[in-house]
């Protein structure tokens, strides 16, 4: 059963996706309620695109798959975290294991 949860305006939440077995965070993407069902129904990871406003599945073209482990949620129900374990090259379209290869100087 999905907790009630709070979707923006939009009807999105934010999804932090982490390896199960690292911690490593490999990605942020957005569900609404109809792909987070679908995540849990297929036990891969499932998201809503803001920019081609159409849902996708994560690996459909690329082959590197999610297979979800747990769904937490935060405290405010605003936020999920998806603990995958991720097969092939990496999360990233870039071809990177993470999306988060790049540091900011400080």
């Amino acid at each position: 059963m999905i907790p009630e949860l709070k979707y923006s305006e939009q009807g999105l939440i934010p999804a932090i996706i982490q390896d199960a077995g690292n911690n490593e965070v490999l990605m942020m993407a957005y569900m609404n309620q109809t792909s987070l069902e679908r995540t849990i129904e297929t036990g891969r990871t499932c998201f809503w695109s803001r920019s081609r406003q159409k849902y996708w599945m994560k690996g459909e073209t690329s082959g590197n798959v999610q297979l979800v482990k747990e769904i937490r949620y935060d405290c405010d129900g605003d936020t999920l975290l998806v603990k995958v374990e991720q097969v092939g090259a990496g999360a990233c379209h870039t071809g990177n294991r993470t999306c988060f290869y790049r540091n900011i100087d400080i």
